[in-house]
């Protein structure tokens, strides 16, 4: 395809020997370890030479464990350039001392606590979860927002609310393609977009639409409008490997991307595909 060699802000690499994965139970494709060398093997002839890790909503128990197995595969795989750990943010000011722990692992760059499988549409808007999300820039950490699109509006309050705190949209707010949902999900992304302090991954977007039958025309809407409000300064690619194998391969959604992108710069195609990823991610 020639492209080069790119940066995934969106990786997520696990083992249910390991580490405990109860939401995984349900999925077969998915339970079942995702190393490394797995993914060196999904991207086939695609140059990925960094990624960053993306938790992934291990047991609560498992929480640290999870940052500090990763920070081991590090050692000897020099692409996983940074850590999105899991953090209980809804505790509030008690959940500093797992910021500290977090912060002593040098490869933790950010912090995601998953906002997509609570049934409260602002459950991010509660109390104590602002005031967990405003402890962030203490410890130079990120917050990855990962939510729905009928989640989205309440995230974008709680960015107004939090101006101090770096904020990345994952998988650009999950918008509603497999039934063919553009609004409110479009204006919803422009209010996130209108705020300075959150930029956005374009991922994730052919698990959210007919995972047997979606084509690339059916994302152009979205992937446009996502770049149309956020530009090029303030876009990611992400792989969202290995939940995407759900619905596509790595090289089609790579494909995907440079297809919508084709008249697009280099340099803006550049920003996008890993330029954008490692500023934000101090890669």
């Amino acid at each position: 395809m020639g492209v080069f060699p790119i940066i995934d802000s969106h990786v997520h690499l696990y083992d249910p020997a390991v580490l405990s994965y109860p939401w995984m139970a349900g999925i077969p494709a998915l339970n079942r370890p995702h190393l490394p060398a797995d993914f060196t093997d999904a991207c086939g002839p695609i140059p990925v030479d960094r990624m960053v890790f993306v938790e992934v909503d291990a047991a609560p128990a498992d929480r640290l464990a999870e940052a500090d197995w990763v920070t081991g595969l590090a050692q000897t795989d020099p692409r996983i350039g940074a850590i999105v750990a899991s953090a209980p943010l809804e505790l509030g000011s008690a959940v500093e001392p797992h910021l500290e722990r977090l912060a002593e692992r040098s490869l933790v760059r950010g912090v995601r606590r998953l906002i997509q499988s609570e049934p409260d549409p602002e459950f991010c808007l509660r109390p104590d979860f602002i005031e967990g999300v405003r402890l962030l820039p203490r410890y130079g950490f990120s917050f990855d927002i990962c939510v729905y699109h009928g989640q989205l509006a309440a995230a974008v309050d709680l960015v107004r609310r939090c101006p101090d705190v770096r904020f990345v949209l994952d998988h650009a707010g999950k918008p509603g393609i497999r039934a063919g949902l553009i609004d409110p999900w479009q204006a919803d992304l422009q209010a996130m977009a209108e705020l300075p302090n959150v930029w956005c991954k374009l991922s994730g977007m052919a698990t959210e639409a007919d995972h047997a039958s979606w084509n690339r025309e059916d994302l152009r809407p979205y992937i446009d409008h996502v770049i149309e409000c956020f530009g090029f300064r303030r876009v990611m690619f992400g792989g969202d490997w290995p939940v995407s194998t759900l619905a596509t391969d790595y090289p089609r959604w790579i494909e995907t991307v440079l297809w919508a992108t084709q008249f697009c710069s280099s340099a803006d195609r550049r920003r996008l595909m890993r330029e954008n990823a490692a500023e934000f991610y101090a890669l």
